[in-house]
């Protein structure tokens, strides 16, 4: 049976960014997958991790900036960028700040992220 998902949850985190999770371990408790809507303001940056878990990001206004051992994507609004599991990546917004919507297979949970200490 469909299950509707009557709004998401916020998730608070550091530096201004908005996170509203509508699948995934919090809301739904779901392990597999995760989709959440983000909002980070200008300059918002995140330290540099190597997940477990794949990350497909889809920007839909502004520019999310992706650094990875190979150089540094931009992924503007109308894009997505795929990362892999065992990736080190760092992710940042452009000076407009952006909005993307994040989906992890499996679903993100802190201790998969492997965020390194800034």
């Amino acid at each position: 049976m469909p299950q509707l998902i009557p709004g998401p949850t916020r998730i608070p985190v550091p530096g201004g960014k908005v996170i509203d999770e509508y699948v995934g371990r919090v809301n739904t408790r779901t392990s597999t997958v995760s989709v959440a809507h983000m909002m980070a303001p200008a300059g918002w940056a995140e330290p540099a991790q190597t997940p477990e878990f794949d990350e497909i990001t889809l920007v839909l206004r502004g520019t999310v900036r992706v650094e990875h051992d190979g150089g540094v994507l931009q992924v503007p609004a109308g894009q997505a960028v795929m990362t892999r599991a065992g990736e080190r990546i760092r992710y940042s917004a452009g000076p407009e700040g952006a909005e993307y919507v994040a989906i992890c297979l499996p679903a993100f949970a802190p201790e998969l992220a492997h965020r390194e200490e800034s």
